[in-house]
């Protein structure tokens, strides 16, 4: 395992994450994913600079992963060695059913007249 692999499992092993149980190295079709969550049917891929040379077979992967029924969340090397609270909130946020807001606040551009006469 990459350093990136290690920090990260030391922080997904022993069900740390609301009882959630990761896997390492598990086998899935003729992939073998870094880690993956069968439960929450939950794929983390940690990539180093070697990825940035094999993007389309990396989709081709991810794809065939998703059509199996898998969520795939890939996490550059750096980030995780970098930003390790970062990448556990995302993966928290992903394992709790949280997206990020897709639409702006009411408050802010459109609509913003409407919000402050409400007031």
């Amino acid at each position: 395992m990459t350093d990136a692999e290690k920090l990260l499992w030391r922080n997904l092993r022993l069900k740390q994450f609301a009882g959630y149980k990761f896997r390492r190295q598990h086998p899935i079709g003729n992939f073998i994913v870094d880690f993956v969550c069968l439960e929450a049917k939950l794929i983390l891929e940690a990539d180093g600079g070697q990825h940035t040379d094999h993007a389309n077979s990396d989709a081709i992967r991810t794809y065939w992963l998703e059509a199996k029924g898998f969520r795939v969340m890939r996490f550059w090397n750096n980030e995780v060695l970098n930003n390790i609270e970062g990448v556990k909130l995302a993966i928290w946020n992903c394992l709790s059913g949280i997206q990020p807001p897709s639409q702006p606040s009411p408050c802010q551009g459109e609509g913003a007249e409407q919000c402050y006469e409400d007031k």
